[in-house]
């Protein structure tokens, strides 16, 4: 078993959990939580246990700049995107993560982040125009149903449904490289 928690020993698991992990206040504060549940105060050399100010101890490695939310967010953020997830997951994962909500906003993917992430969802899952069930299939029910279960895993990935719509939709996959170009043109005019 090991041995209580004194505020060095707790501040030596903060700082070994923030050097192993990307991670964000709230989480880092949770587990120190759980440390301190687990383990206890250690008592000093009269029998007292000395109180540890957990929010103090994570308040200062967020100053010294070994937990940041904001690099947490903007990474977690491109990374789900990357692997074709869409906004309302990437906002929930944030929250998950104790990201306040100002944050979570200035990282929600815009509109052709959005798109690109939902095309490479259904381009891994080879749904819409990527679907070997459409060509293969002339039954209209197994159609309807394979159509049904693209959409529903689509909305699980955390893609609106006028994204999954148009994705599921298009005949081919370079009306979606328009599409995509067209979001990507809009958002360049708009930095203008």
């Amino acid at each position: 078993m090991k041995p209580p928690l004194n505020p060095a020993a707790l501040r030596d698991l903060a700082l070994h959990y923030a050097a192993r992990f990307a991670t964000t206040g709230a989480r880092l504060e949770a587990y120190l939580a759980r440390k301190l549940k687990e383990r206890g105060v250690a008592e000093d050399d009269d029998g007292r246990s000395v109180p540890i100010d957990i929010p103090a101890l994570v308040a200062r490695l967020v100053e010294l700049g070994y937990v940041d939310d904001d690099a947490y967010a903007r990474a977690r953020a491109r990374d789900l995107g990357a692997r074709g997830y869409g906004g309302r997951r990437v906002e929930q994962v944030l929250r998950f993560a104790g990201v306040d909500e100002g944050l979570r906003q200035a990282h929600a993917p815009g509109e052709a982040a959005s798109r690109r992430a939902a095309a490479l969802m259904a381009q891994k899952k080879r749904l819409g125009p990527w679907s070997t069930v459409r060509a293969e299939s002339d039954d209209p029910l197994a159609r309807r149903k394979a159509h049904d279960k693209a959409v529903a895993a689509m909305l699980r990935a955390g893609h609106d449904y006028a994204l999954v719509k148009f994705i599921l939709g298009a005949a081919s996959a370079e009306d979606i490289e328009q599409w995509l170009d067209e979001a990507a043109d809009q958002e360049e005019a708009d930095r203008w």
